[in-house]
Order: C-alpha cells, then sequence, then structure tokens
C-alpha cells in the first residue's frame, strides 16, 4: 500500500469508528452489507453524523459559524478532491465515485442550519426538514446500493425517501422529551409539548406506518448485497415503533424509549433467518 493509499483508508476507517460510536444499531446493519458497501456508508454517516453534532451538542461553541465553516469545507474537498479532514475526505471520495447529486448534500446542510434558529415547525417546514435530514440520506445511500443503474436507483427512490422519513419521525417520537426540554424544538406541526395528547400520537404513528408500508417493497428489491442490512434497520426501528406504540402520550412524553442489546441480536438473528428463506 502506497502513503496515498494508507491516507484513503485511514480516512476511512476514521468514518467506520465514528459509526460505531455513534450507533449500534446502523453498525449492525452496515456489518451485513457486502464488503464492497460498507467503506461508502460508514463515509456517509460520519457526514452526516458530525454535521448533526454540531447543531444538536456544541452548545458553547458559535455553531453557526462552524456549519458555515463545514459546509465551506465540504464543498471544497468535493471540487478539489482531497481534504486534510478525514471525515470530509472520505465522504468526497464517494460523492465523487457514485455520483452523489450537490442537491441532496444541499438538502441536508440546509435541514442542518434550520435547527439552529427554528424551534416550530409548520407543516411545509417539517416536509422540508425531513427530506433534508433524513430523505437525501437515504438517497445517498441508494446511489451507493445501486452502483451507476440508474433505472433501479429511480425505481427505488420514492421508497427510500419513504423509509428515511419514517425512521426520522420515529427519532422525532422517542426523543420529543429531550428536544423539547434541552432544544426548545418541537418538530411535529400543531403539536404543543404541553398538551401532547394520544389523539396527536396517533396521528402521527398512522403517518409513520403509512410510510413504512410504502418502504417496504423497495426494501425488498434492493440489491443483493445490501437489503438484509437495510432490512434489518427497519426491523430495529418497527420494533421501537411498536413499544412507542404500547404506550401511551404521557409516559412518551416523560421517557426515551430503546430496544435493548439483547433483542437487538435477537432481530439481527432473525431477520437473517427470513432473509435466508426469502420472507422479508
Amino acid at each position: 500500500m502506497n502513503h496515498l493509499d494508507l491516507f484513503h483508508s485511514t480516512c476511512t476507517e476514521c468514518s467506520r469508528l465514528i459509526t460505531r460510536r455513534y450507533s449500534t444499531s446502523f453498525s449492525l446493519g452496515i456489518r451485513l452489507f457486502h464488503r464492497r458497501f460498507r467503506p461508502p456508508i460508514y463515509a456517509i454517516y460520519g457526514f452526516v453524523r458530525f454535521a448533526d453534532e454540531i447543531v444538536d451538542t456544541f452548545h458553547q461553541y458559535p455553531k453557526k459559524e462552524l456549519l458555515d465553516r463545514f459546509r465551506e469545507d465540504t464543498d471544497r474537498a468535493i471540487r478539489e478532491g482531497i481534504s486534510l479532514n478525514p471525515v470530509l475526505h472520505a465522504f468526497q471520495q464517494v460523492v465523487r465515485q457514485y455520483g452523489i447529486e450537490r442537491e441532496l448534500i444541499d438538502a441536508f446542510l440546509n435541514s442542518m442550519a434550520m435547527d439552529l434558529d427554528r424551534n416550530n415547525y409548520n407543516a411545509s417546514a417539517y416536509d422540508t426538514y425531513i427530506y433534508g435530514s433524513a430523505e437525501v440520506v437515504g438517497l445517498m445511500c441508494l446511489r451507493v446500493f445501486c452502483e451507476g443503474d440508474e433505472a433501479r436507483y429511480q425505481a427505488l427512490k420514492a421508497p427510500a425517501r419513504r423509509l428515511g422519513a419514517a425512521f426520522q419521525k420515529i427519532n422525532f417520537l422517542r426523543d420529543i422529551k429531550s428536544d423539547h426540554d434541552d432544544r426548545g424544538r418541537v418538530y411535529f406541526p400543531g403539536v404543543d409539548f404541553r398538551y401532547f395528547d394520544d389523539a396527536a400520537k396517533r396521528e402521527i404513528e398512522a403517518d409513520i406506518q403509512a410510510d413504512f408500508s410504502a418502504a417496504l417493497e423497495g426494501i425488498r428489491r434492493l440489491p443483493d448485497g445490501t437489503r438484509l442490512g437495510v432490512y434489518l434497520a427497519y426491523k430495529y426501528y418497527t420494533q421501537l415503533f411498536a413499544k412507542i406504540k404500547g404506550a401511551p402520550a404521557k409516559r412518551i412524553a416523560e421517557e426515551r424509549f430503546r430496544v435493548s442489546d439483547k433483542h437487538k441480536v435477537y432481530l439481527l438473528f432473525s431477520s437473517a433467518l427470513r432473509h435466508r428463506l426469502n420472507f422479508l
């Protein structure tokens, strides 16, 4: 391995480490991908994770300046094909190799910027935020999965967006207390956290269920080497969704639900079995 290859692989390894430190669930799913898909998906996750950290975590720092600089550094990395920021270097390689559109990257960063100064969302802003923060991430991954097959990408684009939307909306429900208490945010249009009730919760859940139903058919048509990993993420989120649906709104507003590590292992083996038997 020459020194340039060592630099490339070290940057990708940084994104892999970020993924494993920040999300055991997605790390499990990525490990089920064919080996050739893992590095680019790690790179995408590292990029979106660090942008999200800027707006959600770095409260003692000038977040707008940091995000603006991150955007500028991203643009430069993609334009020049190199960055000394290992996360951005790994990401720009994926962008250039798989033809990830700048529109997707810009939409993502625009949604991150919305978190800097928006605390309540109307229907239009909510849709814009979910598209940029979640749906486009699914589309970036789909670009990798399809490996240049434009017809397949276009056929799977809509269900990929719905899956990303479902994941994000469940995150909003799971984190509704911390988003309100720690960040002063309520993402769901027309929902006042102080009066969050079962009727509002059921309406949100119906929307999520519609997204999941539309997404599953797309998962079944994913390319070989990617289907099982995405299906595991789907099963993890549907299990989390089931726990949330089974609890009253008052409890959702008081505690954060999660899937235990033991149950994640069960989901891993049961998903692998269903995939092997073609029962997805």
